[in-house]
């Protein structure tokens, strides 16, 4: 069964909110300090969030990624509420 976008779209979606929750939890349970710390953290939870994404694209045959749920980059790399 094709995933649609919508379902492709929360997918990606709740993949990136599992990355900044495994990086939230890895910053309180070693009580991170310092920026190299982390960034090393922020990579680790990025990490997470990579392995379960493969995981679940090569189980649904597919990739959850798509042109309709990727998030351009902005123009001088500015915020959005900018």
């Amino acid at each position: 069964m094709p995933l649609t976008n919508e379902i492709s779209g929360f997918l990606y979606k709740n993949i990136t909110m599992l990355g900044e929750r495994s990086t939230t939890e890895i910053h309180r349970t070693e009580d991170s300090k310092g920026i190299a710390k982390l960034k090393s953290d922020a990579k680790a939870g990025g990490d997470i969030a990579a392995v379960a994404r493969k995981k679940l694209e090569k189980r649904l045959g597919r990739s959850v990624v798509s042109k309709k749920n990727y998030l351009k980059k902005l123009e001088n790399n500015k915020l959005l509420d900018e």
